[in-house]
């Protein structure tokens, strides 16, 4: 069956990094494009970025556009998310996702930026 497992998360301070990873299995890693979201206390879930199935093509959100950086390694069945300059309002569980006949989402990894 699919499984995404995210970890990487932790405690940082404002202006901090931290990388976050995926791992993927049950499925061909490599033919399908990979996301991250997020999803703050007593707010919706965020899409955050999308990198497509070979890592051609990448797209973030607005609010972590030239601080965030998403990649995959599609010999590990792994994509990554480093953050860099880590605001208060990054705060969030982030979570990875794909998405073919149904989405399919990972059991999130707590971020919190806080000095």
């Amino acid at each position: 069956q699919v499984q995404l497992v995210e970890s990487g998360g932790g405690l940082v301070q404002p202006g901090g990094s931290l990388r976050l990873s995926c791992a993927a299995s049950g499925f061909s890693f490599s033919s399908y494009a990979m996301s991250w979201y997020r999803q703050a206390p007593g707010k919706e879930r965020e899409w955050v970025t999308t990198i497509t199935n070979i890592g051609a093509s990448t797209s973030y959100a607005e609010s972590v556009r030239g601080r965030f950086t998403i990649s995959r390694d599609n010999a590990k069945n792994t994509v990554y998310l480093q953050m860099n300059s880590l605001r208060p309002e990054d705060t969030a569980v982030y979570y990875c996702n794909t998405r073919f006949q149904r989405e399919y989402w990972g059991q999130g990894t707590q971020v919190t930026v806080s000095s």
